[in-house]
């Protein structure tokens, strides 16, 4: 889905230190072979609380177990929370634009909202260590947690989704990789965090693979053998790329994205797990809208036509220094005990079915 990609770069990984404020989690890591992506929620309980917030001083050891039997793998962790969990977990301050993921609606196009108080994104140059750090993880946290969605993503030949096209190239590099993802003073206690929405998007590869070549091509936006964005001439206004560029003041407004290929071929699943980090939700948010309704309404993203998102979710992921400080201090006790993603509206829902009336929900 939302194409790009980062070549290695040092900047956002768990050393880079911003200012003398917090040390960002390894949001920007290098291009991995490999990728475990976990979602799960918090099962009611004050003990379960507790446990999260005494886990949140733990991972970075874990981590460090599992790297040291191969410290050529990469191997990192980001750790991301939802709203909800949020609020039970730690209470306020908040995350300023921290909420549930809004979910869209258009005719047949439905960028649904799934529950997810917790996401783990695991990186490593091999599986088996993604792997071992994913059963460190759930054993640490055992009963208190409920796994929700789990995918295991893969690197396809050179770069490429399962749909034949390069999956990335616009990504920001360097010191532009800091300013696009991690907060800064503008909601200074949260300085270092980065906001995470994840999508897990399922192809029909059947139609897909009977469109020609050239069709292909005029719906990404790029050609697909070189990899050659289309020129504006002859691009559609509705191609994914040309959607899912965001200028504001005259300046494009970059996001991070680490999307992988992942399947089963045997049960024809074949798909995308999108990933983008960003310094505020609302850009991806604003791709999203974009993709599904159009700009202007109508003209949207074709590539829906052949893949249909099946999960969606909002995270804000802290920094270390946060995790670390949350790891030592005790839970307050909670006035009220419960799930914390129970069943409720997702709030700020588009719904555009006609572009008016009732705003449904799932």
């Amino acid at each position: 889905m939302m194409t790009s990609k980062l070549k290695p770069d040092p900047i956002g990984t768990p050393e880079a230190v911003l200012g003398s404020r917090a040390v960002a989690q390894s949001v920007a890591a290098p291009l991995t072979r490999a990728a475990i992506f976990l979602v799960a929620t918090v099962n009611p309980g004050v003990d379960n609380r507790a446990a999260l917030r005494g886990f949140c001083g733990d991972v970075a050891a874990l981590l460090r177990a599992v790297e040291f039997r191969d410290l050529e793998a990469g191997l990192s962790c980001v750790v991301g929370f939802g709203s909800d969990a949020w609020d039970r977990l730690f209470g306020p301050p908040r995350p300023a634009e921290l909420h549930v993921f809004r979910e869209i609606r258009a005719g047949a196009r439905h960028a649904v909202s799934t529950p997810g108080d917790l996401l783990f994104h695991i990186r490593a140059k091999r599986m088996d260590l993604c792997f071992e750090l994913a059963m460190q993880i759930m054993a640490r946290l055992g009963d208190a947690v409920s796994p929700v969605d789990e995918v295991h993503g893969f690197r396809y030949f050179d770069d490429r989704d399962l749909l034949g096209f390069v999956d990335g190239t616009e990504n920001p590099r360097g010191q532009a990789v800091s300013n696009a993802v991690l907060v800064g003073e503008e909601d200074a206690a949260f300085a270092g965090g980065s906001y995470v929405i994840v999508q897990k998007y399922l192809h029909d590869l059947d139609a897909w693979n009977a469109l020609p070549t050239e069709t292909q091509e005029r719906i990404i936006g790029r050609t697909k053998l070189s990899d050659i964005e289309l020129d504006d001439s002859i691009k559609p206004t509705s191609a994914h790329s040309a959607l899912t560029t965001i200028v504001e003041d005259g300046k494009e407004i970059k996001i991070l994205r680490d999307n992988m290929p992942f399947g089963r071929a045997a049960h024809g699943e074949f798909g995308t797990y999108f990933i983008g980090y960003s310094r505020s939700p609302r850009t991806i948010e604003q791709m999203l809208e974009n993709m599904f309704i159009g700009r202007p309404p109508g003209n949207y993203d074709r590539l829906l036509d052949f893949s249909r998102a099946v999960t969606g979710s909002l995270f804000f992921a802290p920094s270390v220094t946060f995790l670390e400080a949350i790891g030592e201090d005790p839970p307050a006790p909670a006035a009220v005990d419960g799930p914390l993603s129970s069943p409720r509206k997702s709030d700020g829902s588009l719904g555009i079915g006609s572009l008016k009336g009732e705003i449904p929900h799932e």
